[in-house]
C-alpha cells in the first residue's frame, strides 16, 4: 500500500491522527511535541484534537480500515 492512493492516504491520516492523540496523554511527549498550535507543528496538535474530541468515529474507522486492508486488499 501507498500513500499516493487514497486508501493509503487514509490509512497514513488514521496513523498520524492516533499517534497524536496517544502522544497528548503522555506529559512529556506533549510539551515537546505538541506545544505549538500554529504554523508547520500545528498539524500535529490539530490531528491530536481531532483524535481525542473525535475518539469514537476515528477508532471506528480504524477498525473498519483495518478490516478493508487486511481482507478486502
Amino acid at each position: 500500500m501507498n500513500v499516493y492512493s487514497f486508501d493509503g492516504l487514509l490509512v497514513f491520516a488514521l496513523l498520524v491522527i492516533c499517534t497524536c492523540a496517544y502522544m497528548k496523554r503522555v506529559p512529556k511527549l506533549k510539551q515537546w511535541f505538541l506545544s505549538e498550535k500554529k504554523g508547520a507543528l500545528g498539524v500535529f496538535y490539530k490531528a491530536a484534537v481531532i483524535g481525542t474530541r473525535l475518539h469514537v468515529p476515528v477508532a471506528a474507522t480504524c477498525i473498519i480500515m483495518a478490516f478493508y486492508v487486511m481482507f478486502l486488499k
